[in-house]
C-alpha cells in the first residue's frame, strides 16, 4: 500500500507537469500563431491579393456607415472603383461623394432593402451585370434592438425572419451572383462578415449569433471549394466594434474604431480563410472559448443580462 501511495504521488506530480506543459504549448502556439497571423505575415509582405489585379470594381453592402462604409473607404484608397449597395439613397450619395472627392475613383449606388422579397435581387443583378467585380464584401446585417430571451423578442416573427434574410440569405444570394463572372476571369475575392458571436457563447442574441455561424461555416466551405479557380474567399468574425449596431460609442482596445478594425482586418485577406481580423478580438474568443463553457456561459450571459436591463430602464423612460 505504501508503495501503491508513493507511486501515486509520483505519478500525479508527473500528470501536473504534462498538464501544466500542454496548457504552455497551447498558450504559446496561440501567441505564436498570432504574432504571425495579425503581424509577423504583414511585416513580411506575404500578402496573396493584389486588388487592382482582381477586378475593377468593389461591391460592398451595407455601407453608409460603420465597418461597411470603412472597408468602400480602404478599397477607394487601393484605388478600386466602388459600388455601394445599401438601403438609403439619401445616406448612399453622401457616401458615394465623400469617397469620389477624397479618392478620386468612380462610385456608383444601389438603394435595396435586404429585407424584402427574392425579387430585389433580379434588379441587383441587372445593375451589376456589365460591372467588372474584383471584390464583394457582404457586410450588410442586423441584429436584436438589445439583448433579449428567445420568447421575449418584441415582434419576434419580423425581425428573426429579417435577420435570416439579411445576414445569410443575402450573403447566399450575392455570392452566387458575382461568382461566375470571378470564375470566368480566373480571379475576384469575397469577404463575407459573421461575427466572434458565431464561435463563443452569445445567449440572449441566440438568433443573431446562429445566423453568423452559419455565414462563417458558408464561407469556410466555399472558400474551399473555389480556391482552386482563383478565388480568394474569407470570413471576418470580430468582435465588439464602435458602431451603431454594437451602440458602442467610444474606442477601445477591445472595441476599435470601424477603420482602425478594416484597415488590420484586410491585411488578412488572402493570408486567411477565416480570422477576426483584430488581435484583441482574437484574445478574447480565446479566452472565452479556453476557460471551460460553464464559466464562459455565465461571464456572457451575466454581462448580455446587465446590457438588457439598461435597455428596458431607458425604454421604460421612453
Amino acid at each position: 500500500f505504501f508503495f501503491f501511495f508513493k507511486m501515486s504521488i509520483y505519478d500525479s506530480e508527473i500528470f501536473a507537469y504534462v498538464c501544466i506543459t500542454v496548457v504552455l504549448v497551447q498558450v504559446s502556439r496561440f501567441l505564436l500563431a498570432g504574432l504571425y497571423n495579425h503581424f509577423l505575415s504583414v511585416k513580411l509582405g506575404i500578402r496573396f491579393v493584389d486588388f487592382k489585379y482582381l477586378g475593377k470594381w468593389a461591391v460592398v453592402t451595407g455601407c453608409t456607415d460603420g465597418i461597411g462604409k470603412a472597408f468602400a473607404e480602404v478599397l477607394a484608397k487601393e484605388g478600386l472603383n466602388v459600388y455601394l449597395i445599401s438601403r438609403s439613397q439619401e445616406k448612399l450619395d453622401e457616401v458615394a461623394e465623400e469617397i469620389r472627392n477624397k479618392y478620386k475613383v468612380e462610385t456608383k449606388t444601389l438603394a435595396i432593402d435586404f429585407s424584402q422579397g427574392e425579387e430585389i435581387y433580379n434588379v441587383i443583378e441587372k445593375h451589376l451585370a456589365d460591372v467588372e467585380i474584383g471584390i464583394l464584401v457582404n457586410n450588410v446585417g442586423i441584429s436584436y434592438p438589445y439583448p433579449e430571451y428567445f420568447l421575449d423578442v418584441e415582434n419576434k416573427d419580423e425581425l428573426f425572419a429579417n435577420i435570416i434574410k439579411i445576414n445569410c440569405t443575402a450573403v447566399v444570394n450575392m455570392c452566387k451572383m458575382v461568382l461566375p463572372g470571378m470564375v470566368e476571369r480566373k480571379r475576384g475575392a469575397i469577404i463575407n462578415m459573421s461575427s466572434l458571436a458565431a464561435e463563443i457563447p452569445n445567449p440572449l442574441l441566440s438568433v443573431y449569433s446562429g445566423s453568423k455561424a452559419f455565414v462563417e461555416k458558408f464561407s469556410v466551405d466555399l472558400a474551399v471549394e473555389y480556391e482552386s479557380k482563383g478565388i480568394t474567399i474569407q470570413t471576418l468574425l470580430p468582435g465588439y466594434v464602435a458602431t451603431k449596431m454594437s451602440k458602442i460609442r467610444r474606442e477601445t482596445w477591445m472595441a476599435p474604431t470601424p477603420k482602425t478594425f478594416v484597415t488590420e482586418a484586410i491585411k488578412t485577406l488572402g493570408v486567411h480563410t477565416k480570422s477576426t481580423g483584430y488581435f484583441p478580438h482574437t484574445l478574447m474568443g480565446y479566452v472565452l472559448n479556453n476557460m471551460g463553457s460553464k464559466l464562459s456561459n455565465m461571464l456572457v450571459m451575466n454581462t448580455l443580462l446587465s446590457i438588457r436591463r439598461r435597455a428596458l430602464k431607458q425604454k421604460s423612460k421612453a
